[in-house]
C-alpha cells in the first residue's frame, strides 16, 4: 500500500470544509458541541458527523436540479459512503432514495424504514440470494451489469412470478481522471456493458414478460472534479436514450450516478450548480425522471476522525507524530494517498518550521496519515482532527493488528449522541 503524500498546506480553516465545524474561544466545535468534549466523552479515535452539514449538502444538490431549469429528479444517496443507521435514517426525512450494491446494505436501509420504491441496486456481483431479496422487497429499479445477471434476474423474477423493474448499466468508456482505483467508466473497468451489447439486450427483452425496461444507468467514477467527464457522458447516454425510444423501448429513469469531487486538501471542488446545470440540460429534453447518486458529496465534509497524539518521536532528523487512529480506522491515506488535512482541536500554537509525518500505531510503514506536514508542536494526549472523514472512513474501517472499530457520533446543533459504540475487545472474537 502507498504511502499519503502531502501537498502544499492549502488548508487553513475548518470552513474550508465546511460551516458547521468552527472554533469558539480556541476549541473546534462541531455545530455548537466542542470537539474535546466529545473526545472526553466517548474517546477517541472517533467518527463525529455533523446532522447539519449533512442535511445542507443534501438540500445543496436538489436545489441544483429543481426549478425552471432543473429536471424531475430523485436524490438516492449512495450507502456504500457511509451506511450507519442514524445517517440512512436523517437523509430519508429529508425524503433521499438509496443507491445499493449489496443484499446487506438492503438490509441496512429496510431497517431504517425506507420505502423500497426509493431504492436503486447497482453492482456487478449481485448474487442470487440478494437479487432474489430485492424482487421479494419490490425496489425501485436494478441497474443490470451484465447480461449474465439479466439471465439470472429474469430467471428470478419467472420463479417468483413478479416482474423486475430493471436498466441496462452501460459503460461509456469515458475517462474521469483521478485515482484509478475509483474511475469506473472507461471499457477496461469491470463495471457496465459496451453500447453494442447494450443494445442488444434491451432489443432482445423488448417486451418481455419478466423483466420491464424502466431505466438506463452510468457512472463514471467518483472524486471528479471538473464537468467535462460528465458533459461528454450525459451527452452520450442521452443519444442513446434517444435511439432506444426510436426503437420501441422507451426508458422512464435515467441513472447518471454520483462521483461529485468535493476539497480535500488542495483541490477545487465541483460546484453543483455547474454539475447540475451539464445534466439538467441534456435530459431535460429526453422527459426521463433524472437518478443521481452522491455519496462522498452528502456526507465527506460532514464528518471528522478525532485522534489523540500517543508519542512523538525522532529518527535521524526526522519527526514522526504517533496517534492513536490507523489505518484500520482510516484506510484512505494507505490505499489512495488521499490526503485528508489534520489540523490541533485546541488553540493553534504557533506554527514551527518543522514538518512531520502523522503515523498510526499499525505494523506497516504504508500506515501514515500524512508525510512531509507544516505542523506545531503537540504533546502526548493532544486532540487532533483529520477532515473530510464522512465518507468511506467507518465503512470501509477493519479489525486489523485486532484493533477494535471506533465509535461513531452524530452531533445535532447543542448535542450529541453516539450511534455506534466503540467494539470492545470481546467483539474482536465474538463469532470464532
Amino acid at each position: 500500500m502507498g504511502k499519503s503524500r502531502a501537498t502544499s498546506n492549502r488548508f487553513t480553516d475548518p470552513a474550508d470544509f465546511t460551516p458547521f465545524f468552527v472554533r469558539r474561544g480556541g476549541e473546534l466545535h462541531c455545530e455548537h458541541v466542542a470537539l474535546k468534549a466529545i473526545a472526553d466523552r466517548v474517546g477517541t479515535p472517533a467518527y463525529v458527523y455533523s446532522g447539519a452539514a449533512i442535511t445542507a449538502a443534501y438540500r445543496s444538490l436538489d436545489r441544483a436540479f429543481a426549478g425552471p431549469r432543473g429536471v424531475p429528479h430523485t436524490i438516492c444517496y449512495s450507502v456504500k459512503a457511509n451506511s450507519n443507521l442514524s445517517v440512512l435514517r436523517l437523509l430519508a426525512r429529508l425524503g433521499s432514495g438509496f443507491d445499493i450494491v449489496s443484499g446487506g446494505e438492503l438490509h441496512r436501509l429496510r431497517r431504517a424504514g425506507v420505502s423500497p420504491k426509493k431504492i436503486v441496486f447497482s453492482g456487478v456481483g449481485k448474487t442470487r440470494e440478494e437479487i432474489r431479496e430485492a424482487i421479494r422487497a419490490g425496489i425501485l429499479l436494478f441497474n443490470v451489469e451484465s447480461e449474465a445477471e439479466l439471465e439470472i434476474l429474469a430467471a428470478e423474477a419467472a420463479r417468483l412470478r413478479r416482474a423486475a423493474p430493471a436498466g441496462i448499466r452501460v459503460n461509456p468508456d469515458v475517462e474521469a481522471g483521478g485515482h484509478p482505483h475509483i474511475s469506473t467508466g472507461h471499457h477496461r473497468h469491470k463495471f457496465g456493458v459496451d453500447w453494442d451489447d447494450a443494445r442488444r439486450l434491451y432489443f432482445a427483452h423488448k417486451g418481455s414478460r419478466w423483466i420491464h425496461w424502466q431505466g438506463i444507468s452510468a457512472h463514471i467514477g467518483s472524486q471528479i472534479l471538473s464537468p467535462a467527464p460528465f458533459r461528454r457522458a450525459i451527452a452520450r447516454l442521452a443519444d442513446f436514450v434517444r435511439e432506444l425510444s426510436r426503437a420501441g423501448v422507451p426508458l422512464q429513469y435515467l441513472d447518471f450516478g454520483g462521483g461529485i469531487g468535493v476539497r480535500y486538501s488542495a483541490e477545487d471542488p465541483l460546484d453543483v450548480r455547474d454539475y447540475a446545470a451539464v445534466v439538467a440540460r441534456t435530459v431535460r429534453p429526453l422527459g426521463c425522471h433524472l437518478l443521481l447518486e452522491p455519496g462522498r458529496v452528502i456526507v465527506g465534509p460532514a464528518g471528522v476522525l478525532l485522534t489523540r497524539v500517543l508519542y512523538t518521536k525522532q529518527n535521524r532528523g526526522k519527526t514522526f507524530v504517533v496517534v492513536d487512529a490507523a489505518m484500520n480506522d482510516m484506510i484512505r491515506p494507505a490505499l489512495y494517498g488521499a490526503v485528508h488535512p489534520i489540523t490541533v482541536a485546541r488553540a493553534l500554537r504557533p506554527r514551527s518550521s518543522s514538518r512531520v509525518d502523522i503515523v498510526g500505531p499499525v505494523c506497516e510503514t504504508g500506515d501514515c496519515f500524512l508525510q512531509d506536514w507544516p505542523f506545531g508542536e503537540v504533546n502526548y494526549g493532544d486532540l487532533l482532527v483529520l477532515w473530510g472523514a464522512g465518507a468511506y472512513g467507518f465503512v470501509a474501517a477493519s479489525n486489523y493488528n485486532s484493533r477494535p472499530r471506533p465509535a461513531e457520533v452524530l452531533v445535532e446543533r447543542s448535542r450529541f449522541r453516539v450511534i455506534r459504540r466503540r467494539e470492545s475487545l470481546s467483539d474482536l472474537i465474538r463469532g470464532e
